[in-house]
C-alpha cells in the first residue's frame, strides 16, 4: 500500500519536481497538489494523504496557519513536513511549534525527501534532530523552567527516553541504549507524549527545549 502525499507550494516548478521524485518511488504516491494553504483542509478531507509537504511561505494562507488549522480541527490529521528555503527561518520554528513533524530544505536531495516522508509516517525517530537542535538554539528566549516541563511530572525513565528521543534515536536504538524491550520503550514514548500533550516526537522535543529540560548545547 502506497503512502499518499499532498504537495502544497505556490511555485508550480517546486511541485513538479517533488511530484517527479515521489512518484518514482514504488511505495509513495502524490495524491494531489495545492498552491496555497487555504486549499489544504478540503483536499485533505477528500484525498486522505498520510503526509503533507507544506511550503511555509505562501501569499494568502501560509504554512504555519494551514498546519495549525489542520492539526487542531481534524481527529486523525496527516503528518506535516514543512518545506523551506532556509532552515533557520522563523516560519519553520513556528510550524514545528504548532505541530509539524519536521522540515525539509527545498534544495534537499531526492533520497532525503523520500526518506523524510517514510520517517514521519513510521513515527519512531526524529527527522533531522541536529537541525531541530540548531533551530531551538536560534530561538532561545532566556532561561527555561528546568526539568519541570510545565508540571508534566515525567518519571526518571521517561526523562531518559525523552533525552534520547531528542538525540534522534529510534525506539530500537533507545531500547539498546537502556537495555529495555522495544515494546517497553514504545510505552515510555507514549507516556511522554501524553504527559506533554504532544502530538508526536518532534513536538515533545520542541517542548523539552523550550522548558529548559534539554538545552541545545546538550
Amino acid at each position: 500500500m502506497s503512502i499518499g502525499v499532498l504537495l502544497v507550494d505556490d511555485e508550480e516548478l517546486i511541485r513538479a519536481g517533488l511530484r517527479a521524485i515521489i512518484d518514482a518511488e514504488p511505495d509513495l504516491e502524490v495524491l494531489g497538489e495545492a498552491a496555497d494553504g487555504a486549499e489544504v483542509p478540503g483536499l485533505v478531507s477528500r484525498l486522505h494523504p498520510e503526509v503533507v509537504l507544506m511550503d511555509v511561505r505562501m501569499p494568502a494562507v501560509d504554512g504555519i496557519r494551514a498546519t495549525a488549522h489542520l492539526l487542531s480541527t481534524m481527529d486523525s490529521p496527516p503528518k506535516v513536513v514543512v518545506v523551506t528555503t532556509f532552515e533557520n527561518d522563523e516560519y519553520v520554528y513556528q510550524a514545528l511549534r504548532v505541530g509539524a513533524s519536521g522540515f525539509l530544505l527545498k534544495r534537499a536531495k531526492p533520497e532525503q525527501i523520500v526518506a523524510a516522508i517514510r520517517t514521519v509516517v513510521a513515527g519512531e525517530s526524529l527527522l533531522f534532530p541536529a537541525a531541530i537542535r540548531r533551530l531551538a538554539a536560534a530561538h532561545e528566549h532566556g532561561p527555561g523552567r528546568g526539568d519541570r516541563l510545565g508540571g508534566a511530572a515525567l518519571t526518571e525513565r521517561e526523562a531518559e527516553v525523552l533525552g534520547l528521543m531528542a538525540g534522534g534515536l529510534s525506539n530500537v536504538e533507545i531500547a539498546g541504549e537502556l537495555f529495555l524491550g522495544v515494546q517497553t520503550v514504545k510505552t515510555h514514548v507514549g507516556n511522554v507524549l501524553s504527559k506533554l500533550g504532544a502530538r508526536d516526537r518532534t513536538q515533545a522535543v520542541i517542548r523539552a527545549y523550550e522548558s529548559g529540560f534539554i538545552t541545545p548545547a546538550g
